[in-house]
């Protein structure tokens, strides 16, 4: 395998200004992603993809050399992730002579996935594979709890079933954000909600925590303070 981490960290954030950054337990939040990676990867694969110059400032003080500035235009709202990997990917194989062929891609926003689950889920990662993906269990199972709304206003179960508990539907898994793993071939061939040949890699609760809104940076907090 010849990988390449990338850690997307813009610098714009809605929900939790400037949380890429913001401290939480002592330490900036691209910190445990950072740490996780390295605990596994040499430094000159890991890439933190950012726009902004604090963010880099501080990744470098922590000793990993970011090896670019994103460009604007990968650095807005509208931006694609699939966008982000294939300008590092590229960045890599034209600037640093470095033809990856996995894609390793970690959320800085899931502070709580561990090194162990990298290597975990890179385990289940093989040449006939194109995605391995963690996830957890969903609570909102689609056979029970999801509605949608027809043509005249009502709503019905949003997957047909004939289930009275919760417990007798079938395991539906949620996309948790905290590990990627894709094959560098498959996602310069196509977008990535085509694959097909995707793994899952199963999180429990916990460690699936993924901050996006201030009541998500509080759970977090309280999560430090109680670990």
């Amino acid at each position: 395998m010849k990988p390449l981490v990338v850690i997307p960290a813009r610098g714009g954030s809605k929900g939790v200004p400037r949380k890429n950054i913001k401290l939480l337990g002592g330490k900036p939040l691209i910190q445990y992603t950072i740490e996780a990676a390295r605990a596994i990867f040499p430094n000159e694969v890991i890439c933190v993809s950012t726009d902004d110059e604090e963010i880099k400032n501080i990744v470098e003080n922590l000793g990993l050399s970011v090896p670019f500035t994103r460009p604007t235009e990968l650095a807005t709202d509208q931006a694609g992730t699939q966008e982000v990997l294939l300008h590092a990917i590229s960045f890599y194989e034209q600037e640093k002579h470095y033809m990856p062929d996995t894609i390793i891609l970690l959320q800085a926003t899931s502070p709580f996935r561990t090194a162990q689950h990298i290597q975990e889920a890179l385990s289940l990662f093989d040449e006939d594979c194109e995605m391995v993906v963690s996830v957890k269990e969903t609570k909102a199972n689609p056979y029970y709890v999801l509605m949608e709304e027809d043509e005249h206003g009502w709503l019905a179960k949003s997957k047909k079933g004939n289930f009275t508990r919760r417990q007798d539907c079938p395991k539906v898994w949620e996309v948790n954000g905290s590990i990627y793993i894709m094959a560098v071939s498959a996602v310069k061939s196509k977008s990535i909600s085509e694959f097909t040949k995707v793994r899952k890699f199963e999180v429990n609760e916990m460690n699936s925590h993924d901050i996006d809104t201030m009541l998500d940076w509080r759970l977090a907090e309280l999560m430090i303070e109680n670990k």
